[in-house]
Order: C-alpha cells, then sequence, then structure tokens
C-alpha cells in the first residue's frame, strides 16, 4: 500500500470530462503534467489522472495548458511498464503561488524490505539508515510491485529491522529523476514493523 496525502502543481494536459465510478458516482477528471526534476542527466514528466467531484458546468474551468494546484490523496498503482498516478482532489486552487513544477506531501507505505539495509554517515557525521522495500498487489494472477528507498535519521536501527521483513512507514514523499528514471523515496518520521494479525478460525 502506497498512499500520499499531497499538493500537486502542474498543467492542465488535456480536456477536462464527466465521468462516472463503478459505483454510478459521478466525478470530474482530468489529466495534469508534472516536470520532476533530475538530479543526474534529463528530468522526467509524469501525468498523474485528477478525479474531483464536480459538474459539467466546472468543466470548461480546466483549461488545457493553464496552470493550477491540487490538494488530495495520490495513490500508485504499477501496471507492467507503466506505473499510474491518481489523485483524488480535495481542493483546486485555479491561481497557484508558485508557477514551479512540485509534487509534495507525506507518504503511508506498508511493504517488505529489501536485500540491503545500509548503515551510513552524511557530511556531517551523523549516521542515518538507507534502505528500500516494496508494496505488492495482485493483480489478475500475477503481482505488481512498487520500490521506494527510504532515509531514516536521527534513529536508532530496531532489532527487527532485517532484510525481508514487513513495514509501514509515514514520511516525506520526494521524487526525482535520474537520467530520465523516476526514483521515489521517503525521509522516515515515522517507522514500525508491520505484523500480520493471526489467523482465527472463529473469527
Amino acid at each position: 500500500m502506497i498512499k500520499c496525502n499531497v499538493k500537486v502543481c502542474g498543467i492542465v494536459a488535456g480536456s477536462a470530462a464527466m465521468r462516472t465510478s463503478k459505483e454510478g458516482k459521478p466525478f470530474l477528471a482530468v489529466p495534469v503534467k508534472v516536470a520532476v526534476p533530475a538530479k543526474c542527466g534529463s528530468g522526467k514528466t509524469i501525468e498523474i489522472s485528477v478525479r474531483k467531484e464536480g459538474t459539467e458546468a466546472e468543466v470548461a474551468d480546466y483549461r488545457v495548458g493553464e496552470r493550477i494546484g491540487v490538494t488530495g490523496v495520490l495513490t500508485l498503482k504499477q501496471r507492467g511498464d507503466r506505473l499510474y498516478f491518481n489523485l483524488s482532489a480535495s481542493e483546486v486552487d485555479f491561481s497557484p503561488e508558485t508557477d514551479e513544477d512540485a509534487v509534495t506531501g507525506e507518504m503511508e507505505f506498508r511493504g517488505k524490505v529489501g536485500k540491503r539495509i545500509d548503515e551510513r554517515t552524511d557530511r556531517k557525521g551523523n549516521p542515518y539508515l538507507q534502505f528500500s522495500a516494496h508494496s505488492t498487489e495482485k493483480v489478475g494472477e500475477s503481482f505488481e510491485s512498487i520500490w521506494v528507498r527510504f532515509f531514516r535519521f536521527d534513529a536508532e536501527r530496531e532489532a527487527w529491522l532485517q532484510p525481508g521483513c514487513r513495514v509501514q512507514v509515514k514520511g516525506e514523499l520526494n521524487l526525482s529523476a535520474y537520467n530520465g528514471n523516476l526514483n521515489i523515496a521517503c525521509k522516515v518520521t515515522e517507522m514500525a514493523e508491520a505484523v500480520k494479525p493471526e489467523y482465527n478460525a472463529n473469527d
């Protein structure tokens, strides 16, 4: 599970339209493009599918090429080689304060730690942990995984934090690009072992 409470600033990339959810409820859908900055080489542009409660009369407010700010809950889904960004909006600002593309906010993550947990030291001599973990979803008969790189400062490593363990994490979301590839990272503020509930046949 990856869920992020975010603020997005980007450009309306296509025509807005009314859609209908699986539950039969109408909603307004609009694609928004955001340029993700590069740490090395070229950056990367992502497209976020924004959905919001709205009416047909509001469709014209979303003009292609104009900048908007959106606040809401962002979810990520991997399907084959493509990563989808879906944003359920609670608020839209048609006059955002900034002219810069951005995706900022807090991530909530639940998943499995990878094979390495590195204990490192920054330039000022402060210790920190770096590790990657993946959130996996069953899709049909196969599984799809999204990897996130985590950085944890100012905390000692717990004994349970080992390769292959399950974690639940909250922290600051960070998106960047490296030679045109998207990196998803999180600066940890809260972390705990994710323990599966015990199975009880009487439940």
